[in-house]
């Protein structure tokens, strides 16, 4: 949805506050596809996405009045979106460089163990593609309480501190709810790079967060007056088109994430995502 955004506005020149509300029913439509894979192969860290939610839903309150009031015209909202932008792209090719790497070396050990088992499953199977994950790799609740989270993945466990989860997902929940997204994008580098909680099982909660984040988005935008008379109702129609495209293609990319180096989809997405954002930016 952070891509789809730029598109609407560039190419579309759809710019008023609208755009955002539209963006929510894109991901509305469009994730439950993916979350069904993640929930069939057992990567759903329910604990995690608990915690996003929780901070992200009244983000999102907080960041529709933002987007209204502060943000209604469109050169404001587009520098506001390329600095969103220049901030994940950047996150993500800082992830790929040596230093981000050495810093999060238990995470390339572990990504390593699971690459060798998927390859290893996919030569029994023979060219056909292994349809789920091994029982170790799915994702088990150790412990969850009002200061630390624990789940295990893969022999491994992993923690996280509640409070300042939450605090995130609501920092998060305010800049989606002015841009139009979930929050997806913008949490799941702070949860590897500050959390240091694997990639694979961050996917699927932070999907599932967008989902139901974009839900309450929605509701916001459609039912919360503004002033002035602007606009702020999604285009259901165009939402809806756009989300039947992003059904097929987050259901193939939630199948698909295990057999792709995270090195490769970080340098595609943060290079694309760069030059967008420098375009609005200057």
């Amino acid at each position: 949805a952070f891509l789809l955004l730029p598109f609407q506005m560039s190419v579309l020149n759809f710019t008023s506050p609208a755009v955002s509300a539209t963006n929510f029913v894109y991901n509305i439509v469009a994730i439950p596809s993916g979350v069904y894979r993640y929930l069939r192969e057992g990567r759903m860290a329910w604990p995690l996405t608990y915690a996003m939610i929780i901070g992200t839903v009244p983000g999102v309150f907080v960041g529709y009045y933002i987007r209204v009031l502060y943000l209604p015209d469109p050169k404001a909202f587009k520098f506001f979106a390329g600095c969103v932008l220049l901030y994940i792209g950047i996150r993500l090719l800082y992830e790929i460089t040596g230093k981000a790497v050495a810093e999060n070396a238990q995470m390339k050990s572990l990504e390593k163990r699971f690459m060798e088992r998927m390859r290893q499953i996919r030569e029994e199977q023979g060219v056909r593609i292994a349809a789920g994950f091994p029982p170790e790799a799915v994702v088990k609740t150790a412990s969850i309480g009002l200061k630390k989270i624990e789940y295990e993945f893969w022999g491994e466990r992993f923690s996280f501190n509640t409070v300042a989860m939450f605090f995130l997902a609501l920092i998060v929940g305010i800049i989606g709810g002015a841009y139009g997204i979930g929050g997806g994008a913008i949490i799941a580098p702070f949860c590897v790079a500050v959390f240091h909680l694997p990639v694979y099982t961050i996917a699927g909660a932070a999907l599932m967060g967008t989902f139901l984040t974009s839900i309450a988005g929605v509701f916001f935008y459609s039912v919360i007056p503004a002033k002035g008379g602007v606009a702020t109702s999604p285009d259901w129609l165009l939402g809806f088109l756009f989300g039947i495209g992003g059904f097929a293609g987050m259901y193939l990319g939630a199948r698909f994430q295990k057999f792709v180096p995270q090195r490769f989809i970080k340098l595609m997405l943060g290079v694309v995502i760069v030059f967008l954002a420098l375009r609005y930016i200057l």
